[in-house]
């Protein structure tokens, strides 16, 4: 027995599309299945109860948890620990201000990661708004308009040009229907439906005799019986793959929490040190207690989370300027980190818009300049001369069937080129356009009387026009190469006659130009004086053959010195469409994306299917062209790289795209063409919709990174410093040489005044010409950590230096604290210079390249000279004035410390 026959004796229909493969049944069998009536549809009573059964076709709202749920887990990261903690026990010193500052950092952190957490969730909303709309069903025998929302399993429903499908269907019946599914499939063009069952493993994509919700209905009409509605639908599985995927961590967020634990260890660590050590010496209990805590507080980078969130804003600024969006602040650095990109074919690297490239007549071949649906270029001849309606009859003939067997129309709209129709029919109507045919001034001269529509069974379109001065008819038809050619007896040459049709020359042309990816159309014209009826059984045989137009959507003009860009920059660039394989090889190979050994370089989405396992992994990592893959494949594709070890960058514009976007570790949609769900499930969105904007963002991302880094390596050491000043102080029983106010006021002035300006700091030369850096590399180097300790420890030592000189010298406490303050600072604002570049010396890069530094320094300069000498000041921070002589001193330790940290950089230059 069957499945269908069990289906059919069975108490209730099924309910996965999935399982029961509906395009490879017959609709006869789909209609058993489904317990319903291909003319009547269900009665009233019977959708009722299958409403209740089945629910609402609706897909469910996100689940991201309650409010408090959800606010709870922005706080849920070492680093925010570290500076909650930071706060207790700045409060606990009395330190009111600081700690509210603190806790003031640690709520913006949490408020910006509740609202991006809640963005992220929209890609969910805008997927289940895609099926809210009216739909046309039958029901007991009447046609009626009702929600979406209520249509079940087994509703026949109607489909008209302009309808969006409101379910999953199996067509039972259509008429030169034609439905636009590049959303959920990438394929470029309409697809033309028809009813013939297809086998089991057709993807989705070729399944002619379904249509799926969410696309849209651009010609002809039908009806279809609803196989799948709600969470059931291609579309449902997409919004369950979208909230399957991974919120995956950015290198910068991965990086910074491990930095954090380890950080929250070594402090808690040395203040325990310091605490043993001085009750060990027999030291007073809370004396020590209290140095301890001091030696925490310095020892926490206060600064760091709006160093990072700073520098990350300054660089979405720039990005802004280069026409790119970014949705979630650690996206641009991670841009940064890219290893891959994995682009979409359709709108991102093309301009998504069928251009006519050649023009063949039986006399000759043409080539056609311009791009996209914009009137502008020239159509030029063998010899390179322009060509028009008056070089050859037959290609002007070529051009009036190609605009006159035509139902697209082509508008603007604020300098914006559209067309309204087919987009194969678009391209014909700009072409001829080019050639000097208007289509307006041809519906005047030649009026068209009537029609034979475009079907799948024919492959043809052919429309009777009758010039309105002489009475004389003409007929215009258009349709694939082979059906064409064989409907004709006659081939046009240039200067209008005509002789016997050379079929094989005419076959020969078009395959050659459709093994370049191209899109191959035939025209026909049947003019005055040559017999025979107008309709489908006198048609054939009564011809004459005008030539071919072959386009493709072109890939875009920047699209190609992007990709080599981001070749040089060490990212491989993969193309991943749901279009054609010929198509997407011949795109590929323009854009250099294909070199010249193609060999396991393209792959299909049936080649993945049948790949076995153990080869997958290696054989997706060495390809770089897929061709007709679903959004499952897609999305599987993105986590293999990712398990390799790559950092992903997807681009997208379509439904079918989104649970890609979301799983990669950065994901890219089109602001033009792309569709709110793919925006809402990505980080950044190009505004120009250009694959160019992505290499200009990896630029910016990798500065961010690098100016990440340098603040890192530049604040580390005071906060270190500072550390290690009070753990040698209990260690030798020895006055504490600064205090924790003073410590508080160097890491929060410094930070802001110093730190924060190398945020500011320009990309260096030759960012773009070194590799990506390895996802597995730490945050930092072997080099740098041993730079950050070189000039912790030469702090340490300056400090103690100058400390113990003043007070052998004569001079109190005080003004020997101050000295030591005022030490670490100076010594910051030389390394300051240092660190705005890690690799080449502060004299290469230019002193005034950055003047927020210079700014930052003069105010900084300023505060301690108001910490040092205001007496409100020296009461707060217990500070005392210093004479000339100890700012000599504090400059001369400070140049030297300096001189060493330009020595160790020139020796670890290439350890970095």
């Amino acid at each position: 027995m069957s499945d269908c026959e069990v289906a059919v004796g069975s108490e209730e229909p099924a309910e996965s599309p999935r399982q029961n493969g509906h395009h490879a049944m017959s609709s006869h069998e789909v209609v058993l299945l489904l317990e319903t009536d291909p003319r009547r549809g269900l009665s009233t009573d019977e959708a009722a109860r299958r409403l209740e059964r089945y629910g609402p076709n609706l897909l469910p709202a996100a689940g991201g948890g309650g409010f408090l749920r959800r606010a709870l887990r922005q706080f849920h990261n070492p680093l925010i620990y570290v500076l909650m903690a930071a706060a207790v026990i700045t409060a606990f010193l009395h330190e009111y201000v600081d700690a509210s500052v603190i806790f003031g950092v640690v709520l913006v952190n949490a408020v910006v990661g509740y609202v991006q957490e809640s963005k992220a969730e929209a890609a969910l909303d805008s997927l289940r708004s895609m099926v809210r709309t009216e739909a046309r069903v039958v029901r007991a025998g009447q046609e009626r308009m009702i929600a979406s929302e209520e249509l079940v399993p087994g509703d026949l429903i109607v489909l008209e040009a302009g309808d969006k499908v409101p379910a999953d269907l199996r067509l039972v019946r259509l008429a030169e229907l034609r439905v636009d599914e590049s959303a959920l499939t990438g394929e470029s063009v309409p697809v033309t439906k028809d009813e013939a069952e297809l086998p089991e493993v057709t993807a989705v994509s070729d399944r002619r005799n379904m249509v799926y919700s969410g696309t849209l209905v651009t010609a002809g009409s039908g009806a279809g019986i609803a196989v799948a509605t709600g969470t059931e639908t291609e579309l449902g599985q997409i919004h369950r793959l979208v909230g399957a995927a991974d919120n995956l961590a950015t290198p910068l967020t991965s990086k910074l929490a491990w930095f954090s634990k380890v950080l929250t260890v070594a402090i808690l660590v040395l203040a325990a040190m310091t605490f043993g050590v001085g009750v060990l010496r027999g030291q007073d209990a809370t004396e020590t207690f209290t140095a301890a805590i001091a030696l925490a507080v310095g020892a926490i980078p206060e600064g760091l989370p709006a160093a990072v969130t700073v520098t990350l804003a300054i660089g979405v600024t720039r990005m802004a300027r280069r026409r790119a969006v970014i949705r979630r602040l650690p996206a641009i650095e991670t841009l940064g980190s890219t290893t891959v990109i994995c682009s979409d074919k359709t709108g991102t690297l093309t301009e998504n818009q069928m251009t006519v490239r050649v023009l063949w007549t039986p006399d000759g071949e043409f080539s056609v300049t311009g791009s996209g649906y914009r009137p502008d270029g020239e159509i030029c001849g063998p010899s390179g001369a322009m060509a028009d309606e008056a070089t050859s009859e037959s290609l002007r003939w070529t051009l009036l069937a190609g605009a006159g067997c035509n139902d697209a129309r082509v508008r603007e709209e604020n300098g914006e080129w559209f067309i309204t129709g087919d987009p194969t029919e678009g391209a014909m109507l700009v072409v001829a356009g080019k050639g000097g045919i208007d289509r307006d001034r041809l519906d005047n001269t030649l009026p068209r009387t009537a029609t034979i529509p475009f079907s799948s069974e024919r492959q043809y379109m052919a429309t009777l026009h009758r010039e309105p001065d002489s009475g004389r008819e003409i007929v215009l038809a258009k349709g694939s190469v082979e059906q064409i050619v064989a409907m004709c007896r006659t081939e046009m040459s240039g200067d209008g006659t005509t002789r016997p049709l050379d079929a094989e020359a005419a076959l020969r042309c078009a395959e050659a130009l459709s093994s370049q990816g191209l899109r191959v159309l035939a025209t026909a014209v049947r003019r005055d004086g040559e017999s025979g009826d107008f309709n489908e059984d006198h048609l054939p045989g009564t011809l004459t053959l005008t030539g071919l137009q072959a386009m493709l959507d072109p890939p875009r003009s920047a699209a190609a010195p992007a990709v080599r860009a981001c070749h040089d920059a060490g990212i491989g660039v993969k193309m991943i469409t749901g279009d054609h394989v010929a198509t997407a090889t011949a795109i590929a190979t323009h854009l250099a994306i294909l070199g010249d050994d193609q060999q396991g370089r393209v792959l299909t989405g049936r080649d993945l299917q049948t790949l076995p396992a153990e080869r997958f992994p290696e054989t997706v990592d060495r390809a770089t062209v897929f061709a007709r893959v679903s959004p499952e494949q897609k999305l599987r594709l993105v986590e293999t790289l990712q398990r390799r070890g790559h950092v992903v960058a997807v681009t997208g514009d379509g439904v079918n795209d989104a649970p890609a976007l979301r799983q990669a570790n950065i994901g890219i949609a089109m602001a033009r063409s792309g569709t709110e769900v793919a925006k809402d499930a990505a980080d950044m969105v190009l505004t120009d919709d250009d694959f160019a904007t992505i290499e200009a963002a990896v630029e910016e991302g990798r500065g961010v990174f690098d100016n990440l880094i340098k603040f890192i390596v530049w604040t580390l050491p005071t906060n270190l410093g500072e550390g290690l000043v009070i753990f040698v102080a209990i260690v030798l029983g020895a006055t504490l040489p600064l205090l924790p106010t003073q410590i508080l006021w160097i890491n929060m002035t410094t930070a802001v005044l110093l730190g924060l300006m190398l945020a500011f700091e320009p990309k260096e030369s030759g960012i773009m010409r070194r590799p990506p850096r390895d996802p597995r590399r730490p945050l930092l180097t072997g080099a740098l950590v041993a730079r950050i300790a070189l000039v912790a420890a030469l702090l340490v030592a300056g400090a103690w230096l100058l400390f113990e000189w003043e007070q052998r010298r004569g001079a109190g406490v005080a003004e020997a604290r101050t000295a030591a303050l005022n030490l670490f600072v100076v010594v910051e604002m030389l390394y300051l210079f240092s660190c705005r570049s890690l690799v080449h010396s502060a004299w290469r890069i230019g002193f005034f390249t950055n003047r927020w530094v210079l700014g930052g320094v003069l105010l900084q300069a300023v505060a301690q000279l108001a910490i040092t000498y205001l007496p409100a000041m020296n009461s707060i921070f217990d500070t005392a004035p210093i004479g000339g002589d100890v700012w000599l001193r504090i400059f001369a330790v400070g140049a030297a410390a300096a001189a060493v940290v330009a020595l160790d950089k020139r020796l670890r230059r290439n350890l970095v």
